[in-house]
């Protein structure tokens, strides 16, 4: 009989073991979560108290709103103004009870706009009579990186390798939505396709792999764990110098071409639309005349830019 007590007092044991109380989400450490009564782990997000999958990604519009919450252990914000570009606008957005943006964002001042489903602003701003008839979903992707100068550069194939198994394994993206990984050294350029059509509800969305990825490569990741993302192509580290995010709608974004008083600047609106696809950019150009138009950047949160846009 001893040995069976010495059993189910090890099991007792186990059970009460504080191990067993350590639950944490996986793919999301801005998350709350605590055991049942069963032992389950069970996770909340911060900021809304939505139930995390922590099986996938979750949505970009709940971690943005977690994003806002100011807790003095999470550090949320601490990459945002650093040496790499970013490009999504930083806001508390509401949420549909699915994880999606709502089509119509406003502040807390009362002004409006209409997203994307990547919760990119792709309207002029009005009051809380803007109507948004729909939340027009962002089907291309174009992720463009630039890594540190090298003596010799990476081999194309072992670039192309490398990112496409990191996307497919640690934010769990089908490979059918991986258009394209091009590298011209030191640029690299990922495409991203999804189409609402295409999409099944056990998909990851590309919206959520961009932001995921974004914060990953500035240092800030989303996962739960203590160590850093590193990526290494046959032993030798990736380091990425600049990134920059460009978002493509099924449908043209409704800006409209405004004029600014005076010879400093001029504003230039251009629309670029690929027969046969439906894919059609807007992109608003400030150009500073006293550097003959060479230097461009985008307006409104840098959403989506000129050089190196490569379309298909």
């Amino acid at each position: 009989m001893e040995p069976l007590i010495v059993v189910l007092l090890g099991l007792i044991l186990t059970v009460a073991s504080p191990v067993q109380n350590d639950c944490t989400c996986a793919t999301n450490k801005w998350t709350v979560c605590a055991q049942d009564a069963y032992g389950n782990c069970n996770c909340t997000l911060v900021g809304s108290n939505h139930q995390v999958n922590c099986s996938t990604l979750t949505s970009k519009c709940l971690l943005l709103k977690a994003e806002m919450i100011p807790l003095k252990h999470k550090r949320f914000r601490g990459h945002l103004h650093g040496k790499l570009l970013d490009d999504d606008g930083i806001y508390n957005p509401a949420c549909e009870d699915s994880g999606l943006f709502k089509a119509r964002q406003c502040s807390q001042t009362g002004t409006c706009w209409c997203v994307n489903t990547a919760g990119v602003r792709r309207t002029e701003k009005g009051d809380k009579s803007l109507s948004c008839s729909e939340l027009v979903r962002t089907s291309w992707i174009y992720i463009e990186l630039k890594h540190k100068r090298r003596s010799t550069d990476f081999n194309v194939p072992d670039i192309v390798k490398t990112l496409k198994h990191l996307l497919e394994s640690r934010y769990k993206l089908h490979p059918k939505y991986i258009t394209a990984i091009k590298y011209d050294s030191p640029r690299i350029q990922i495409r991203l396709k999804q189409k609402d059509s295409e999409k099944s509800s056990y998909d990851v969305d590309i919206a959520d792999v961009a932001y995921y990825f974004g914060k990953d490569i500035k240092g800030d990741s989303i996962f739960n764990s203590n160590s850093s993302l590193t990526v290494s192509v046959n032993g030798d580290a990736l380091d990425i110098e600049t990134l920059q995010i460009n978002y493509v709608d099924e449908k043209p974004p409704e800006f409209y071409l405004r004029r600014l008083v005076g010879d400093a600047t001029r504003v230039v609106t251009v629309t670029i639309a690929v027969v046969g696809s439906g894919i059609i950019i807007l992109i608003i150009l400030v150009c500073q005349r006293a550097k003959k138009y060479k230097k461009c950047e985008t307006e409104e949160m840098g959403e989506i830019r000129v050089p190196g846009l490569d379309l298909p």
